[in-house]
Parts: C-alpha cells; sequence; structure tokens
C-alpha cells in the first residue's frame, strides 16, 4: 500500500502567519480529506511561507509573488496527487473571478 501524500506548510512566526497557514491547512483537509496523510504546521522566521508536497516546493511566497489563494493552493495539490480529479466549483471559473468569497 502506497503511503498517503504529505503537505507541510512553513510559516513566519514574526509575521503571525500563523492563522493563514492554518486557514490553507483547513481548505486542504476539507477537500482531501481522504488523500492526505497529513497536513503539518512549521514555524519558521525570517518571512518564510512555503508549502511543501512531500518533498517537492509547490508555493513559496517570495518565489510566487505572495501567497496562493485556496483554489490556486488546491488545484496545485489535485494536478500533482490526482490529475484527474474533478474540483467541482473549484475549477469552474465564475464572474467573482479572484475574489475572496
Amino acid at each position: 500500500m502506497m503511503e498517503k501524500p504529505r503537505i507541510s506548510i512553513t510559516y513566519c512566526t514574526q509575521c503571525n502567519w500563523l492563522l493563514r497557514s492554518g486557514w490553507m491547512a483547513q481548505e486542504l483537509l476539507h477537500t482531501f480529506a481522504d488523500d492526505l496523510g497529513e497536513v503539518a504546521l512549521i514555524p519558521g522566521t525570517g518571512g518564510i511561507f512555503e508549502i511543501k508536497l512531500n518533498d517537492d516546493l509547490i508555493w513559496e511566497r517570495k518565489r510566487d509573488g505572495g501567497f496562493p489563494g485556496p483554489k490556486e493552493l488546491k488545484q496545485k495539490v489535485r494536478d500533482a496527487i490526482d490529475p484527474e480529479r474533478d474540483l467541482g466549483h473549484v475549477d469552474r471559473g465564475s464572474r467573482n473571478e479572484g475574489l475572496d468569497t
């Protein structure tokens, strides 16, 4: 049996990004509840905000120009663990595209 993927979110404690990190973790756990083995929150410093899937960096705040939205993050995780999966409304555009609703 294959091990389920692990997500790690390393966040800056000096920047108070714990709530943002927890929100991202919650979104991923809600969407991929049966597909993920773990979502870990890792405190760091120096403005760090990184999201890794196993050992692969899928988001880095400085490299990628800020923070991911939940839609973008879910699509990146889906593309890596189950590219054929339909994410429902997340995959369909709307007139509110880009708004955090």
